[in-house]
């Protein structure tokens, strides 16, 4: 097993803690260095967790918030409400950034979490500081995938407002493309963007129930969790196989790298509709074999797994936070299912030949834990998965952790991924779906860290 974090390490570049002023400014704080955190642990950040800012990333205040950083004179951790008075005194929030796709954070910002403020919304919070030598922003993360189609450069909304125009003018009784063109125009949602551009991976939400009750769903909040809002509405109707295979097929056979997927944000979980599915699959697959059907689900339900394969699907996702039972029901706080259920589907996707990706929800101080880490491997170990998606959880910090279970220090997500990929040199790490011809690039088994 590799070592804990036990100490931080002084890093080599000069890197600054970023604060804000009330009014947004953002600039880098004239003493304090960087400082992270691994779960609520305080650390300054090693070189290898600190990549540049990617592109397509954002900058956030945490409102209420004081930041924290490290006094190199006094070689302690410092909260900062203030700047300092040769500076003008003014109050001062942590600042964070939000992760362009593709790339996995390795620290959560350092900053005073306490009581007094507002549930954070729902995206992914990483410690960035500013390198005084390079003048650029760095991050503590990881690039976990080379696929540039997801680039948010790449998605411009003057482009998809006439394919939106032309599909529903084609289609205009089918409720599954107005669903679709409102997350594509109204939510932006990136899937349900490329299917009016004609490309790459769609979406195809077809439940409107869940049998999971996430603290961090994205389309569903109970009303006692008025402070965490959901990002978008719920998918309210089951689409018909006719609407599914009007919305898949023309996408199946004429895309580039055409994928559809079943699971999406908008929706609760399709493996609660199955059936319908396993129908539609079948559908599609009679009218074309063109493109990669994939399933994004909880995987609850072993035996729907096993007729969705017989069916005809290619690949399946199956989202969890934890290989450990206690943290992954204070997460996903299921219903009419249990754990062992979901690690049974694992097995029987496998066994019955389709591509297994875990949408692996990780958090820095959970997911890093040696006992995460064990759980984990027990799982990959046998090739029962075949790539595992480094998927940032979109969480207030302070939200997720006081939910989980009492745990040990982590060793550090870096730490974590090179030693997950040592013990088992074929898992693969990434952070999207593929299409079939890329399951298993070539070198695959050596590739990490990625460039």
């Amino acid at each position: 097993m590799a070592k804990q974090r036990l100490q931080p390490t002084a890093q080599g570049k000069t890197i600054h803690m970023v604060v804000a002023t009330a009014d947004g400014e953002v600039f880098e704080h004239p003493d304090l260095l960087m400082a992270g955190m691994n779960g609520m642990t305080l650390c300054r950040p090693l070189d290898e967790e600190l990549i540049p800012l990617p592109e397509g990333s954002r900058l956030f205040t945490l409102p209420q918030t004081p930041p924290v950083g490290f006094d190199q004179r006094q070689n302690r951790f410092v909260t900062a409400e203030r700047l300092p008075r040769r500076w003008g005194g003014e109050k001062i929030e942590a600042v964070c950034a939000f992760m362009a796709p593709a790339f996995t954070r390795t620290l959560l910002p350092a900053a005073a979490y306490g009581k007094d403020r507002e549930t954070l919304p729902l995206w992914a919070y990483t410690a960035v500081g500013w390198c005084l030598e390079e003048e650029r922003f760095y991050v503590a993360a990881q690039k976990v995938d080379r696929n540039v189609q997801w680039q948010p450069e790449r998605f411009d909304d003057r482009e998809v407002a006439p394919g939106v125009e032309k599909i529903l003018a084609q289609y205009p009784d089918n409720r599954l493309l107005d669903q679709l063109s409102r997350c594509a125009l109204d939510y932006h949602c990136f899937a349900a963007k490329n299917l009016f551009l004609g490309r790459w991976e769609a979406p195809l939400p077809t439940s409107p129930v869940c049998n999971s009750r996430c603290l961090g769903c994205l389309s569903y909040q109970a009303e006692e969790n008025e402070c965490c809002p959901s990002s978008q509405e719920r998918l309210t109707f089951v689409p018909t196989v006719e609407e599914l295979c009007q919305t898949a097929v023309p996408h199946l056979e004429q895309a580039e790298n055409a994928i559809v997927s079943f699971g999406q944000g908008c929706e609760g979980d399709p493996i609660l509709q199955a059936d319908t599915i396993c129908e539609a699959v079948r559908a599609m697959r009679q009218q074309t074999s063109r493109g990669t059907i994939n399933f994004n689900s909880n995987a609850s339900l072993p035996d729907k797994v096993v007729k969705l394969a017989e069916a005809g699907i290619d690949s399946i996702r199956v989202s969890l936070n934890s290989l450990r039972e206690p943290f992954y029901n204070a997460y996903y706080r299921p219903r009419g299912y249990a754990f062992a259920d979901v690690l049974e589907s694992i097995r029987l996707a496998k066994q019955n030949g389709l591509f297994v990706m875990l949408n692996y929800l990780v958090f820095p101080g959970i997911t890093d834990q040696p006992a995460e880490v064990e759980a984990l491997l027990k799982v990959i170990d046998n090739r029962q998965v075949d790539l595992i998606q480094m998927r940032n959880l979109c969480l207030d910090p302070l939200m997720y952790l006081q939910a989980m279970p009492q745990g040990e220090p982590g060793m550090g997500m870096k730490a974590m991924l090179d030693h997950v990929k040592q013990q088992v040199p074929a898992i693969q790490y990434g952070y999207f779906n593929r299409t079939r011809e890329n399951f298993y690039p070539p070198g695959y088994e050596t590739d990490w860290p990625l460039d």
